[in-house]
């Protein structure tokens, strides 16, 4: 990899993803919500903040999301969901990506390998789904692997080098985990490790899947 784009920047995953491809001597360019004002569920902020890059990147990483909106906690029972609180979910987490997704083939080379990366957990698998709860983060998450499936498939039509996947990073220690303090950890620098090892194996023959940080598919 020589250029990179990171969504999320500011993030806890997406800024040690940032800072290690950097400390690879990969040349990073960083958007966020903080400080540059990208706002993934505006879609005038997308286009404006995608637009002004510089093409072409080998790797476009998103690493946007929330568990639920600010001062609330994803639901244990159907009898919590919120509808104003899970369509903010849903637009973070699932309408964000699509956006940007939307906005990325332009910064894709035409020919050669190139990876889109994008955060989504594994509690959005349907496949996977054994104890319930938490319906907006898990919806939003579903959601969003079956845009980055869809987008795979139309970006390959054009770029057949191009590798577009969902990725699982594990639980992370970030803010946005703090409040879970019975799940087992990893820092973000860690994960960010993982991640990368990952995107280096992957082949156009992946594009389309949810994988781990071990590289192992997730099913859907």
């Amino acid at each position: 990899m020589q250029r990179a784009l990171v969504i999320g920047a500011s993030g806890g995953i997406g800024g040690a993803v940032a800072d290690a491809l950097d400390l690879k001597g990969v040349e990073v360019s960083r958007l966020s919500r903080g400080p540059d004002g990208f706002d993934v569920t505006d879609q005038a902020s997308v286009r404006q903040g995608v637009r002004a890059l510089k093409a072409p990147f080998d790797l476009v990483f998103v690493a946007t999301g929330i568990l639920a909106p600010a001062g609330g906690a994803p639901e244990k029972a159907l009898g919590q969901i919120d509808g104003a609180a899970m369509a903010h979910v849903m637009a973070v987490n699932a309408i964000g990506p699509a956006l940007v997704l939307a906005e990325l083939p332009p910064l894709l080379p035409k020919e050669g390998r190139s990876v889109v990366a994008v955060l989504t957990a594994r509690v959005g698998s349907i496949g996977d789904n054994h104890l319930g709860g938490w319906y907006a983060y898990r919806a939003s998450k579903a959601a969003a692997n079956q845009i980055v499936r869809t987008a795979s498939i139309e970006i390959a039509r054009r770029r057949k080098d191009a590798v577009v996947v969902a990725l699982h990073p594990g639980t992370v220690e970030t803010r946005f985990t703090a409040g879970y303090p019975g799940h087992r950890k990893v820092t973000a620098e860690e994960a960010a490790e993982k991640l990368i090892g990952v995107i280096k194996t992957l082949d156009p023959s992946a594009s389309g899947g949810f994988f781990d940080t071990s590289g192992t598919a997730i099913p859907w």
